[in-house]
């Protein structure tokens, strides 16, 4: 029983992380808004494309055909994930409740997932073999520029505690040791 408590938090933040990963993929395939900076970066992908203005409509007819596909299983997420936070927060949560509102969630993530793939599969279709490898490249790239900003984080971030520790709080002097020399006395 409390090893089911231990584990139920674990495996549905890894849910949540599958769906944030989900919806990265989605936003990729989903038409751009207007006068956003994903908006240019589309506009980038396509100059680098060099997609054609059938290939275009083409690649714009699919997203259309999806759109209220993509609705219905969003609002479904939205729901399974309501759901399960509902059941974990009961004052004494039900393990076969649970058990199913996790079910339920996975079931529609994976829903989400596979209609993402099926659509990436579509457009892919519609590019020529150059343009498959120019996006392979530019999603390396985009995947490098990621790991490089969560990395300067990450060390702006350590930076940031190590002058908090060197400040008094605790964990640090409040005045920094000198050096004393001392001298020898003399014989």
């Amino acid at each position: 029983m409390k090893q089911i408590f231990l584990i139920l938090p674990a495996v549905a933040v890894l849910m949540v992380f599958t769906v944030s990963y989900g919806y990265g993929q989605e936003t990729q395939t989903q038409p751009p808004a207007p006068n956003s900076h994903e908006g240019a970066q589309m506009g980038d992908l396509i100059r680098e494309l060099n997609l054609t203005p059938e290939q275009r409509e083409q690649i714009r007819a699919i997203r259309q055909q999806s759109k209220d596909e993509r609705a219905a299983i969003n609002a479904s997420l939205n729901e399974t994930r309501r759901a399960l936070t509902e059941a974990l927060d009961a004052d004494n949560p039900d393990e076969a409740l649970v058990e199913r509102r996790m079910r339920d969630l996975a079931a529609a993530q994976a829903a989400a997932m596979r209609m993402n793939i099926e659509n990436e599969v579509k457009i892919r279709r519609v590019l020529t073999v150059e343009q498959r490898n120019t996006l392979r490249l530019l999603r390396q790239q985009a995947a490098s520029q990621r790991r490089d900003r969560i990395m300067n984080s990450e060390r702006q971030r350590r930076r940031e505690e190590r002058i908090l520790q060197n400040q008094r709080n605790g964990l640090g002097p409040l005045f920094p040791r000198q050096r004393v020399q001392r001298r020898r006395p003399r014989l």
